[in-house]
């Protein structure tokens, strides 16, 4: 037993007023015959030696032991399901209009009624399927008012893009464990993908940067990290390269550039679409130091208004290119030898 609080009322048990202690207890119980242990909380009166329960304490106690049923069979709480619903924002009846419940399922599901697997699948699911969500509230749409469909896409759609940017973080971590222990891989350096968006930010920002397409990106990338280990010893992104006929092209550079934090935009051009890389509102770069802009600065004064075919045909020339087989690694030892300084 422990001592919570103490609170002054007409005792129902003396029926007498005085300070009345709150207590909270463990208690044992059998649901759906299933044993379970929870906490309940409960009035005590020490002149009669009595416990009670008011209406509110009734309410709480009858869902602690629901909840310890749920997490005995592997079901989400009570407090679980409300976190859910509020991480999109979304009223209890909204949120069955758009699952087909009944209106007032998540109601009950958030109190006192314990779900069925079936449900409790649907809900998991949406935990951790923002697009699903939104998928959802397209279908339903006419049956929401203008302000709610408005405020629910804007909500879901910031959890998409945060758990889009999650997937695509795994998935080109997986493809850099590889490198781990290969130095001459990654200029000496861990991957840092925040690294890897500032120095992207840090070009398509730039007034002396010019026409700042996919190809000339990843050769901009590529020199700022062989210019940091031939100045310093180590890179500053992590970034691995293959010598592709382009030239210079780090691992999984599909997925980097499509990190939420990117700005780009497709053009429509002769031969093709074009991925141009635009400037972003923030012009603070938190994971670049000094240094590493100073260097990016060298990369920018030659290269910046450079064209795609010029800074290619720059590339082309370095050691870095010339003596690494077509689709092979890149090995940072040919930095020694770069064109800049």
């Amino acid at each position: 037993m422990k001592n919570l609080k103490k609170a002054d009322m007409l005792c129902p048990c003396c029926m007498e007023e005085h300070t009345v202690q709150v207590i909270r207890v463990s208690e044992h119980n059998v649901f759906k015959n299933v044993p379970v242990d929870y906490s309940a909380e409960y009035f005590y009166c020490d002149r009669a030696n009595e416990t009670y329960e008011d209406e509110q304490q009734i309410s709480s106690n009858d869902i602690s032991m629901k909840n310890a049923y749920r997490e005995k069979m592997g079901l989400l709480t009570s407090h679980e399901i409300a976190a859910i619903r509020a991480r999109y924002g979304i009223s209890q009846s909204d949120l069955c209009t758009l699952l087909g419940w009944g209106a007032k399922t998540i109601t009950r599901y958030e109190s006192h009624q314990v779900q069925d697997i079936a449900h409790d699948t649907i809900l998991r699911k949406l935990a951790c399927d923002p697009e699903w969500f939104l998928q959802l509230l397209r279908a339903e749409k006419k049956s929401l008012s203008p302000a709610s469909y408005s405020k629910y896409m804007e909500t879901g759609t910031v959890l998409f893009e945060q758990n889009h940017d999650q997937y695509l973080k795994s998935t080109i971590m997986s493809k850099y464990a590889r490198f781990l222990h290969n130095p001459e891989a990654t200029g000496g350096k861990a991957l840092s993908l925040d690294v890897v968006v500032d120095m992207i930010r840090y070009y398509a920002n730039s007034s002396m940067v010019i026409s700042l397409f996919r190809v000339k990106l990843m050769k901009l990338l590529w020199y700022a990290d062989a210019l940091s280990y031939k100045r310093r010893g180590h890179a500053i992104s992590g970034l691995v390269y293959r010598a592709l006929p382009m030239g210079a092209v780090p691992v999984a550079y599909e997925s980097i550039v499509d990190l939420s934090t990117i700005r780009c935009e497709e053009i429509e051009m002769g031969d093709g679409t074009g991925y141009k890389f635009l400037p972003t509102e923030s012009k603070e770069y938190p994971h670049l130091t000094t240094e590493d802009q100073e260097i990016l600065d060298a990369v920018i004064q030659r290269f910046g208004k450079a064209s795609k075919n010029r800074i290619v045909e720059a590339m082309h020339q370095e050691d870095a290119y010339t003596k690494t087989a077509p689709n092979d690694i890149i090995q940072f030892k040919y930095a020694k030898t770069l064109s800049l300084s």
